[in-house]
């Protein structure tokens, strides 16, 4: 492959991704919307949202910063350094989060099933937003940044890893609720649906881009 066709793929993955970020944006904001809880990864931005008042964007970039420090205090010296780009993957993520805010604004529901639909849109969305991000296989969101340096220095499973990874975040969520605000906010049945379904969904997405994927590599 020739130099010109490399830089071309390069930037066709950049792209990709940044799609990918815009739709699972999106799948935030109309899990917001559904108020149903959100996916565990946006529980806790959600919920420090709520109580300090900055956006959620902006919590999502705080949090995800601290992902990327954390993976330097466990990684050190071992720490890739173009890893930081993780940042720069969270502010855009962040931003598109409170732009897809802002456009849903005016949606509202009536009742508990258009909850559940503005709730199912969420996940399909994320799912396929996390889709993208595997297919453009650039950089990561620091959430599975953290789960994938766990398993660098420990001998377990990233499946494992991950699932104890967003229950720790959903727990965080509910303390943080009772602690600040005194009520959950953000972790309800639409949460425990998100961390079932946007798996589910994604394996069954990658499935039509996987001919895309191998021809981008």
């Amino acid at each position: 492959m020739n130099k010109q066709k490399k830089q071309n793929h390069l930037l066709a993955r950049y792209i990709i991704l940044l799609v990918g970020l815009i739709v699972m944006a999106f799948g935030v904001a109309f899990s917001i919307v559904g108020d149903l809880g959100t996916s565990p990864i946006s529980s806790l931005p959600y919920v420090t949202g709520v109580a300090s008042g900055l956006s959620v964007g902006t919590t999502t970039m705080i949090m995800h910063c601290a992902f990327v420090l954390l993976q330097i205090a466990i990684l050190r010296k071992n720490f890739e350094w173009v890893q930081l780009l993780q940042i720069l993957v969270a502010v855009v993520f962040g931003f598109f989060i409170d732009v897809a805010q802002a456009a849903l604004s005016g949606l509202t529901y009536a009742n508990y099933f258009e909850q559940w639909v503005y709730c199912a849109i969420g996940i399909v969305l994320v799912a396929l937003g996390v889709t993208l991000e595997v297919v453009a296989g650039v950089v990561i969101l620091a959430g599975e940044g953290v789960v994938r340096t766990i398993c660098q220095v420990k001998p377990w499973k990233f499946g494992n890893v991950k699932v104890a990874f967003d229950v720790t975040l959903v727990v965080l969520s509910v303390l943080s609720g009772l602690i600040f605000l005194h009520q959950v906010v953000g972790v309800r049945e639409g949460t425990v649906a998100a961390a079932i379904f946007v798996g589910l969904l994604s394996k069954v997405f990658i499935k039509p881009f996987h001919r895309l994927q191998q021809r981008l590599r």
